[in-house]
C-alpha cells in the first residue's frame, strides 16, 4: 500500500501555493494587519474561482469532485501563508450557502462558548449543535436573513490575541432556525461507511473541521520551520551563523521533529476519517504549531519579537486555532476514552461500536 502523495495531489498542493504567493504575498499580509484583519472580498472570490471552497462538492454540482485528503493539503498551504478568514466554515458550507462555494459568501460558525472569527462579515453562521444523546443525530444550523441580523446586533466584540481575526462572544439566547443538515448527500456518500471504529453520526461535521484546522495548523509548523532554519543559516554572531551552534540545531531539530509526525497523523486522518484519528492529528498539530512558533521566536531572537517581524504571528494564529473545535483537553479525553475502551476487550475481539465523544466548538 502507497501512501505516498500522488502527482495530481502533488501539483494541487503545489498550484495552490502558487496561487497564494501570487494573491496573497507578504505584502497583502501586512495590509491585512492594517486593516485589523477585515476580510478582502476579492480574494475570497479568487478562492472561490480556485475550488478552495468547492473542492469536495461533485462536478454535478459545480464542484471538484475530490475528497478529504487533498482539502487538507489545500488547508495545510493556507495556514502556511497565514490565509485570513473563516476557510473551515466556508469550505463546510459550501452546497449549503448560497454563494459559499463560489466565495460569494462569507461563512463562519460558532459552537459551544467560544467566540466567533469575522461575525461583522459573515453572510451566514453555521451553528454546530449540542453534544448529542446516544444514538441522536445532531449538525449544524445555518443562520441568514433576519436570524443571522438578530444574531449579530446580540453578540459583543471581544479582544483577539491575533489581529487577523477579529472576533465576537456568541450570544446564548439569539433566535435560531430549524436545523438545517451541513452534510449534503454527495458528501454521505463520500464519507467512510460506518465501521466499530468509525460509527455513522452527523457530529462528523465538528471532527472535520477540526481536522481541517489541524491541517492549517500543520502548515503553519512547516512554514516556521523552514524561516527558523533559513534565520539561522544566514544571521551570523561572533563570525559564525548562529545556526552553526549546538543550542539552535538542537531547536532546529526539534522543530523538525514535531512537525513531521503531525503531518503524518493529519494526512492518515485525512484518509480514514475516524474521530479518534481526528483528535490525535489535532493534538500534535496544536504542539507542533505553538512550540514550533515560540522556537522560531527563541531563534530569531529579539527582532523576533517586534511587530515587523511575522513570526508573532504564526504564534498567535497557533494559539488561537489550538482552542477552536477541539482543544487539547477534548482531544485527551477522546484518546483516554479510546483507549481505556479498547484497554478493556480480549486482544483477539474487534471493538465494538460506541459512541464517540462531540468534538468542541471554534469560530
Amino acid at each position: 500500500m502507497d501512501f505516498q502523495l500522488s502527482d495530481d495531489q502533488r501539483a494541487l498542493r503545489s498550484g495552490m501555493r502558487d496561487l497564494l504567493g501570487a494573491v496573497f504575498d507578504r505584502d497583502r499580509l501586512r495590509a491585512a494587519v492594517e486593516r485589523d484583519g477585515a476580510l478582502d472580498r476579492s480574494l475570497w472570490r479568487e478562492l472561490g474561482a480556485a475550488g478552495f471552497f468547492a473542492l469536495r462538492l461533485p462536478e454535478e454540482a459545480g464542484g471538484v469532485g475530490l475528497g478529504l485528503p487533498e482539502a487538507v493539503l489545500l488547508f495545510e498551504e493556507a495556514g502556511r501563508a497565514l490565509l485570513p478568514g473563516p476557510l473551515v466554515a466556508t469550505h463546510l458550507a459550501a452546497g449549503l450557502v448560497k454563494g459559499a462555494a463560489e466565495g460569494e459568501a462569507v461563512v463562519t460558525a460558532v459552537a459551544g462558548e467560544l467566540p466567533v472569527a469575522h461575525l461583522a462579515e459573515a453572510d451566514a453562521v453555521l451553528v454546530a449543535g449540542s453534544e448529542p444523546a446516544a444514538g441522536e443525530a445532531t449538525g449544524a444550523e445555518s443562520l441568514t436573513g433576519e436570524a443571522l441580523r438578530a444574531f449579530v446586533a446580540a453578540a459583543r466584540p471581544v479582544r483577539s490575541m491575533d489581529p487577523l481575526t477579529p472576533l465576537h462572544s456568541a450570544p446564548a439566547d439569539a433566535e435560531r432556525p430549524p436545523a438545517v443538515s451541513v452534510r449534503t448527500r454527495a458528501d454521505a456518500e463520500r464519507a467512510p461507511a460506518a465501521t466499530e471504529r468509525t460509527p455513522a453520526h452527523a457530529g462528523r461535521f465538528r471532527f472535520e473541521a477540526a481536522l481541517l484546522t489541524a491541517a492549517e495548523q500543520l502548515g503553519s509548523a512547516a512554514r516556521t520551520t523552514e524561516a527558523a532554519v533559513q534565520h539561522a543559516g544566514s544571521r551570523e554572531q561572533f563570525g559564525s551563523p548562529v545556526g552553526a551552534f549546538q543550542a539552535v540545531k538542537h531547536l532546529c531539530a526539534d522543530m523538525l521533529a514535531r512537525t513531521e509526525p503531525a503531518r503524518a497523523a493529519v494526512y492518515a486522518a485525512a484518509v480514514t476519517g475516524d474521530p479518534v484519528e481526528i483528535a490525535a492529528a489535532k493534538l500534535l498539530a496544536d504542539e507542533a504549531a505553538v512550540r514550533n512558533a515560540r522556537d522560531c521566536l527563541q531563534i530569531h531572537g529579539g527582532m523576533g519579537f517586534t511587530w515587523e517581524a511575522d513570526v508573532h504571528l504564526h504564534l498567535k494564529r497557533a494559539w488561537l486555532r489550538a482552542a477552536s473545535w477541539l482543544t487539547g483537553a477534548g482531544a485527551e479525553e477522546l484518546l483516554a476514552a479510546d483507549l481505556g475502551a479498547a484497554g478493556r476487550l480480549p486482544r483477539s475481539s474487534a471493538a465494538p461500536a460506541r459512541p464517540v465523544p462531540e468534538a468542541g466548538g471554534g469560530g
